[in-house]
């Protein structure tokens, strides 16, 4: 069934591509070899409607008009113009980049569309590089169920609607104008106009709640002009800064220390040798208490007042709960796993069929060529030419047919396409295809060391100008940016140097779990960003074995004047899971969480989430160093609660003890 529907979808798309004029349903029936198949009016309308859903979700472009003026009925045909590509004439660097650029979505949703577009310009025999590459690799991970369908809706221009959670747990039903999607530091967002309330907002993708549905009815969203949906995402106004001082632990408080404006080593010697004076600027007083809690009795606050009160308030509902009675998590129901996703059969051999030709077609190719060109298998190259020589112009006489000679690609490897004028040109991008691309290339721009400016320019302009200015909307709908600080860029930029030089690295690193920092030298493997964090992979010499680094936690970077000498054994990571690899051998939290702590949920990888009848949430971490989880479980204060292990929830009960007790002297 799967090859008589390629079959019969391939002589349509021959068919309406040979025609000049528009030819009604019942004509391509009488035509199209395939749709004798119907038996019925009613079966071949159902199979006809399919047929033209498909071609159309594949990109290729079947117009309505024209017809039967006398019957009013409506024909179809497919544009030869909106049909084919543009030539694109890329220069070496370009298409370099070009690969790297649809490698940024190689993990994600729109995946897919990337790979198919580059798929489509090889057809057109762009010879694109999609291996790894020397300096910075993209990632983009947008893992939010919701940004599929905001995506397209941003692409359509059609308002969306959709069940929205505020961080206090409260659910309402919005109906957005969506302008635009955003990343930013490292949350998709989508912005726009909020018909119910009347005005701009924001949302973050991953506190929709069910799915997202699209509104057909109606005029199509008008985007207001100069409209700036990166502003709209990051432009929320700020208190006006207030000043803390700290007293501090030495080798202790380091995030809070890189954040400081002034730092006065034992500043304070009457009350206890080794505490520091630390300065730092706030304006949420809410966040600045958890960040102050986190670190319990080795960070005290001297001024002001308020903060000192607020910590006090923050820290003594968890000195003064008791410890659960069983703290254990509640046996986990049945895990269902999600089904996997299969493309129909047919239209991945049609959409092969489609690249083969164009890349075949008048070229002297063989078949293990074409299989590696286009990451199939000798098998399937061959399956595929066995289908075609069944396809050509209705009529299907001998000289209607395209001619393949089966026999010299079995005996050769040889492929020899003749009579295929109809198909001999590729397919244009479809607007998600190309828009991955354009919005991949702008995310490299973003980056230093990445890729050559120039060339990204001059391939930006190039794919632009042959997608059209739909397409270009749609790019310029979806922003995404890494927002590194002048410091970082500078690490970023002496890496990718060490990387290139092939020179190791000493590394000052911020622990992510512990509040400490280690001394590493490394020797560099790659440099990659994950949807705007910067990350250095390499060979740590201190724990002899692939690390990442995150470059907003290195202290200081300095570049050896010594070869890197990577294990032969050694790989990078797959990414296809993200940066965060789980193991065994991590140690499982429970944490039950208020509202107002949900956002764990969102930021940290759990492997289980519940929601309790009570509207709390009972959340499993998998960490490799559960003592993280003290700050963690500080810095929430009230609003989270440790039920496993138990020892666990009793050193956080301890630090709030300590920090109380510090607080109050």
């Amino acid at each position: 069934m799967s090859r008589r529907k390629t079959e019969r979808q391939l002589n349509l798309v021959i068919c309406l591509l040979a025609t000049r004029r528009f030819l009604t349903a019942q004509q391509i029936r009488a035509m199209v070899a395939g749709y004798e198949d119907a038996d019925s009016d009613a079966a071949f309308k159902r199979m006809f409607e399919r047929d033209k859903k498909e071609l159309r979700d594949s990109g290729i472009p079947v117009e309505t008009g024209g017809g039967d003026l006398w019957a009013d009925e409506e024909g179809y045909r497919i544009s030869r113009s909106e049909y084919v590509l543009p030539e694109i004439a890329l220069l070496p660097d370009e298409a370099a980049v070009l690969g790297l650029a649809a490698r940024a979505w190689r993990h994600a949703a729109l995946g897919g569309a990337a790979t198919g577009a580059l798929l489509k310009l090889r057809a057109a025999g762009v010879p694109i590089d999609t291996g790894d590459a020397p300096g910075v690799i993209p990632v983009l991970r947008p893992d939010e169920p919701a940004f599929l369908p905001v995506w397209q809706a941003v692409r359509d221009r059609r308002p969306i609607e959709f069940d929205y959670r505020k961080p206090d747990r409260s659910v309402s039903r919005r109906e957005v104008e969506p302008w635009g999607v955003v990343n930013y530091r490292g949350r998709w967002y989508v912005a726009g106009y909020d018909r119910d309330r009347a005005s701009r907002r924001v949302f973050r993708l991953g506190r929709v709640v069910g799915e997202v549905r699209t509104l057909t009815s109606g005029p199509p969203v008008v985007v207001p002009e100069g409209a700036d949906v990166r502003s709209l995402v990051s432009g929320e106004s700020a208190e006006p800064p207030r000043l803390a001082a700290l007293r501090v632990r030495p080798d202790a408080g380091h995030a809070l220390r890189r954040r400081a404006l002034r730092i006065v080593p034992g500043a304070r010697p009457e009350q206890g040798p080794g505490w520091d004076l630390v300065e730092l600027a706030y304006s949420d007083l809410g966040r600045m208490v958890g960040r102050v809690a986190e670190f319990g009795a080795a960070v005290v606050v001297e001024d002001p007042p308020e903060l000192r009160a607020a910590v006090l308030e923050h820290v003594r509902p968890v000195a003064e709960r008791a410890l659960p009675a069983e703290a254990a998590a509640a046996p986990a129901g049945p895990v269902e796993a999600a089904p996997a996703r299969k493309g129909a059969a047919s239209a991945e051999q049609l959409r092969r069929l489609l690249l083969l030709v164009p890349y075949a077609h008048g070229r002297d190719v063989r078949v293990g060529e074409v299989a590696e060109y286009f990451g199939l298998t000798e098998k399937q190259v061959l399956k595929d030419l066995s289908l075609l020589w069944m396809c050509g112009l209705p009529g299907y006489t001998p000289g209607d047919l395209i001619e393949v000679d089966l026999e010299a690609a079995e005996a050769t490897g040889e492929i020899i396409i003749g009579n295929a004028e109809t198909l001999a040109e590729p397919l244009r991008l479809t607007a998600d295809e190309a828009a991955t691309l354009v919005v991949g290339l702008e995310l490299l721009g973003d980056m230093a060391g990445a890729a050559d400016s120039d060339a990204l320019k001059r391939a930006g302009e190039k794919l632009r100008s042959a997608a059209g200015s739909a397409v270009a909307e749609l790019a310029d709908s979806v922003r995404v940016r890494v927002d590194m600080s002048p410091q970082v860029r500078e690490l970023q930029a002496r890496a990718e140097s060490a990387l290139r030089s092939g020179q190791r690295v000493h590394l000052r690193y911020l622990s992510g779990y512990a509040d400490a920092v280690t001394e590493r030298d490394v020797d560099p493997m790659r440099l990659l960003v994950q949807d705007g964090e910067p990350f250095l992979e390499g060979w740590c010499r201190l724990r002899s074995d692939v690390r990442f680094f995150r470059l907003d936690r290195v202290l200081d970077l300095t570049v050896l004047p010594v070869a890197a000498e990577v294990p032969a054994d050694a790989r990078p990571r797959d990414l296809s899971d993200g940066v965060l690899q789980r193991s065994a051998a991590d140690a499982e939290v429970v944490l039950l969480l208020a509202p107002e702590a949900r956002w764990v949920s969102e930021e940290y990888v759990c492997s289980e989430v519940r929601e309790e009848p009570d509207g709390r949430l009972r959340v499993t971490l998998r960490t490799p160093a559960p003592d993280w989880v003290r700050r963690l479980a500080l810095r929430l204060g009230r609003h989270a609660r440790v039920l496993s292990p138990a020892g666990l929830a009793e050193r956080v009960r301890t630090d709030a003890r300590r920090a109380l007790a510090a607080n109050e002297g």
